[in-house]
């Protein structure tokens, strides 16, 4: 009889045998297992799983497992260990895992935010030897690569990921391509040459201009996207529209019959309320065009008295009382004229006072009285609170919160010393200005001003801005004979959407970021990195630190000075501006000479206080931006000219301005050609 038999006879024996068999399997069930996903397709595993599976292999399995575990890594947000598993890939690999390899290499640069080493790993493989899945990585990888940055390269890259993907991603890819065509400018859309193959692309470029030749007009741009449709049926953009597209097709204007107007018509900012809803009514009621009587204001105390937060105003700079008051019409007009609302209205505007009454009170009391919009509140801390209240009513709001925030029914208009930084930075960078020192005031009005046009600086693909802060007058007449050097702080760039800086160095995965060079920090002997200067000072700190940047340089090279809207002033006499020869400065279009009657029609009304015309200039707008709206809200791309500026919505609805810009050249002021 078999042995086997015999351990039935014995059941002491039975046991072992049972333990013995158990074991065994159990040892089968812990043997290396070739991947159940192919490393060419997606890793949808954890990383500890693939990483105990590399482990226990020792065979050709073990890079496939080691490579789903870094892809896995990096889904997980796990870098460094990424990067110290990819090394650990050995190197005598199959055809199919080194083209992985060098995918999955070029993933762990852009994750390591190393985008040029990625592009160059990416440019060493030819995506027609991957899978659909490996396409779509690489054609990501590509995107990310390129930091935001508009290209023809990052369109194709768009285009050629589209059809690799569904649901969710694939609507990103469609709104992903558009934003990046909407970022073009007009010469790099004018400048690309199409091949012969590229009819996707033709026919994005063809939705680009029925958006450019139509965008002002909901109406007409309905009819050009669905016209597009037919003559592009096959175009991934006609079967399913960029979102912001598909909005314009649902588009409803907002009605305007009823605007409850909330302004301080009382207290400290009363001189505020007054100028912009003097602005606001002459829009409103057509009167832009013709003479209007000087009135004295209704409180004649008020423009002397400060509000309780200077820089809480939205005016960017404010009157000198030491410069005497005089005809300020000394700009040539600027290049083109600036269009503005100056229609009659029916509409029924209603004044709320918001001097130290409750916001939430006031928005319940508007809707009562049937308003159907809210242009206002003025002061940031009431702003702040908009999004706390979640009113129905659509809402303008004359400032902008420290923080931006999307609220489907608010839109922020401000003159805003932050918006003019942005628009500078923008400036000088289309001057080919690199290397700015900022001087701005101490505190934190001027550190508000210095972040703002650092985000922006970085965002156009700038690096390093420098800092300094400006004392008080006293102290600047103080330090006149040492004059001021070019020297600053780094600021630090917020933005998140702002690319990396320069690389640093990578330690164990981490990269440590390059400080700041010698040559960035200060100028030095030789001539220096800094080629320009941001002032925000008053027309008569201006004329203290002027002399003293030329002062500063040795040599014929000088620094080009730029100064915001804060030291124009009415008063500049001849002999101002021979001092500020070469100085560029921007201002709102009334005060740049866009318009010569509206200007001295508003500096005869508020005796040539130049920021309270300002604030009339922003109340004009106001209304101009509450009949669009909903085209402000919903519509990219939508623009308004007005007496503030170009005016523009980003995806948060604020609205930014476009400023003109002067320069003091032998004793006059003439445009800067842009």
């Amino acid at each position: 009889m078999p042995s086997s038999m015999t351990f039935r006879t014995r059941s002491g024996r039975l046991l072992p045998a049972i333990i013995v068999a158990m074991l065994l399997a159990s040892c089968s069930g812990q043997a290396p297992q070739a991947p159940t996903e192919s490393v060419q397709g997606a890793a949808s595993g954890s990383s500890d799983y693939y990483l105990q599976q590399a482990q226990q292999s020792g065979d050709d399995n073990k890079a496939d497992w080691q490579l789903l575990a870094v892809r896995a890594l990096i889904r997980e947000g796990k870098v460094p260990q990424a990067a110290e598993q990819l090394a650990k890939v050995p190197q005598n690999l199959t055809a199919a895992q080194t083209l992985e390899q060098q995918l999955t290499s070029a993933e762990v640069q852009v994750a390591q935010k190393n985008y040029q080493a990625a592009a160059t790993s990416l440019s060493q493989i030819d995506p027609t030897n991957l899978s659909n899945d490996q396409k779509a990585r690489y054609y990501q990888a590509q995107i990310d690569a390129s930091q935001g940055r508009t290209s023809l390269g990052l369109i194709r890259a768009y285009i050629a990921q589209e059809p690799l993907l569904q649901g969710k991603l694939h609507q990103d890819n469609i709104d992903q391509t558009w934003t990046a065509l909407t970022q073009m400018s007009a010469q790099d859309v004018n400048s690309i040459v199409i091949n012969a193959d590229e009819n996707t692309l033709q026919g994005w470029l063809d939705l680009l201009s029925v958006w450019q030749s139509n965008k002002q007009d909901p109406d007409l741009l309905k009819a050009g996207i669905k016209d597009w449709q037919r003559r592009y049926p096959v175009n991934p953009a006609a079967k399913t529209l960029p979102t912001q597209l598909n909005n314009v097709l649902s588009f409803q204007p907002a009605s305007t019959g009823r605007i409850a107007l909330f302004l301080p018509m009382s207290g400290p900012a009363q001189v505020y309320g007054n100028a912009i809803s003097q602005g606001f009514n002459a829009a409103m009621n057509g009167q832009l065009s013709q003479p209007v009587a000087q009135a004295a204001p209704a409180d004649p105390n008020a423009q002397t008295q400060p509000p309780a937060d200077p820089n809480a105003a939205v005016s960017t700079s404010a009157p000198d009382a030491s410069q005497p008051q005089t005809d300020p019409a000394q700009a040539q007009p600027a290049a083109a004229p600036v269009t503005a609302s100056v229609a009659s209205s029916n509409a029924q505007v209603k004044v709320y006072d918001t001097n130290g009454q409750p916001l939430a009170a006031l928005l319940t009391q508007a809707q009562q009285d049937g308003a159907t919009l809210v242009v206002g509140p003025l002061l940031k801390d009431q702003v702040n609170e908009l999004s706390s209240d979640q009113t129905p009513l659509n809402v303008l709001a004359l400032n902008q919160p420290e923080t931006e925030k999307n609220s489907p029914n608010i839109c922020y208009f401000a003159l805003s010393p932050e918006d003019e930084a942005q628009d500078a930075a923008r400036h000088m960078w289309a001057e080919q200005k690199r290397m700015p020192l900022l001087l701005v005031p101490r505190g934190n009005f001027g550190d508000r001003i210095a972040q703002a046009f650092a985000n922006e600086w970085q965002k156009l693909g700038g690096q390093t801005v420098l800092k300094q802060g400006l004392g008080s007058a006293g102290e600047l007449r103080s330090s006149i004979g040492s004059g001021i050097r070019l020297t600053g702080t780094p600021v630090i760039a917020t933005d998140a959407a702002a690319p990396a800086q320069a690389q640093g160095v990578t330690i164990g995965g981490i990269t440590i970021p390059a400080p700041p060079t010698d040559a960035q920090i200060t100028q030095g002997s030789s001539g220096g990195a800094v080629d320009s200067v941001y002032v925000v000072a008053t027309q008569s700190e201006l004329t203290l630190i002027k002399p003293m940047l030329d002062l500063a340089v040795n040599g014929r090279v000088h620094p080009s000075v730029y100064a915001s809207s804060r030291s124009y002033q009415a008063g500049a006499g001849p002999d101002y501006r021979l001092e500020m020869e070469g100085v560029q400065f921007s201002d709102i279009p009334l005060l740049a000479g866009g318009n010569p009657a509206l200007m001295q029609q508003a500096t005869a009304k508020f005796g040539n206080d130049y920021s309270l015309v300002r604030l009339y200039a922003m109340g004009i707008d106001a209304w101009s931006l509450a009949n669009h709206f909903s085209q402000m809200r919903t519509l990219p791309g939508f623009q308004v000219s007005g007496s503030t500026g170009d005016l523009s919505a980003n995806e948060n609805c604020v609205i930014h301005r476009k400023l003109p810009w002067l320069q003091y050249r032998q004793g006059s002021l003439v445009p800067v050609s842009s």
